[in-house]
């Protein structure tokens, strides 16, 4: 359902918004205006719900992709820019979750192979709700070996919620599930009285592979 705001956006809007249950998006790149959003359906990944096939696992044992934590949003967000045909991310998003990342409120996780970013994502915390933005990959599984590394950072962190915004096929098939607005909100509400710390597992450093095997297994048990 959108919703208009005439006013400017500020950072501390937008952290009011999420709060809320709303986020921003803009039409394209080009656009310059914002508009809110909040779905009557809501997409979010249980964090004791995350599918982590056989092949995923292999991947990241394989230590194919190099991980790291925090070291390049702009580069990140300028990929899933860039990698997506009907981008919402245009200059002010981009401004938004730039001062909110130096603030130590957005987050990234990057996935490099040979030294090249080839998948990450992006996304926001605020207690211990993190909305995650976006996310690409150039090379099969990077945006999945980056979501992993996500999810087991949070559950050893003590988040309660991973929204989603939406459920994409891609995302159901990792374990994505759906929810009406309304109950969303309640446990919105309740995630957000409560304290996630992204940083548990260490800064800028990313957990081993086999740290994140076992983190998200042992939460699915």
């Amino acid at each position: 359902m959108p919703h208009s705001d005439p006013d400017p956006i500020t950072a501390d809007i937008v952290l009011q918004a999420y709060s809320l249950g709303l986020f921003p998006m803009s039409e394209s790149a080009s656009d310059p205006s914002l508009f809110w959003v909040e779905p009557r359906i809501r997409g979010l990944i249980p964090l004791d719900g995350f599918h982590l096939s056989k092949s995923l696992r292999q991947t990241i044992r394989s230590g194919i992709f190099t991980v790291s934590i925090d070291q390049d949003f702009d580069a990140v967000i300028g990929a899933c820019a860039s990698t997506r045909k009907d981008t919402w991310i245009n200059p002010r998003i981009r401004a938004l979750f730039g001062e909110l990342f130096e603030r130590g409120m957005v987050h990234t996780v990057e996935c490099r192979q040979n030294g090249r970013l080839v998948g990450g994502l992006y996304g926001l915390s605020i207690g211990a709700v993190f909305f995650g933005e976006s996310m690409f990959h150039t090379v099969t599984d990077a945006s999945k070996t980056a979501l992993a590394y996500l999810v087991a950072r949070l559950i050893v962190g003590g988040y309660r919620l991973l929204d989603t915004q939406f459920v994409t096929p891609h995302l159901a098939s990792l374990g994505a599930i759906e929810m009406n607005h309304i109950s969303y909100r309640g446990i919105l509400r309740n995630a957000l009285d409560q304290t996630g710390d992204f940083h548990a597992l260490g800064r800028d450093i990313a957990e081993t592979p086999d740290d994140v095997i076992r983190i998200i297994l042992q939460a699915r048990a």
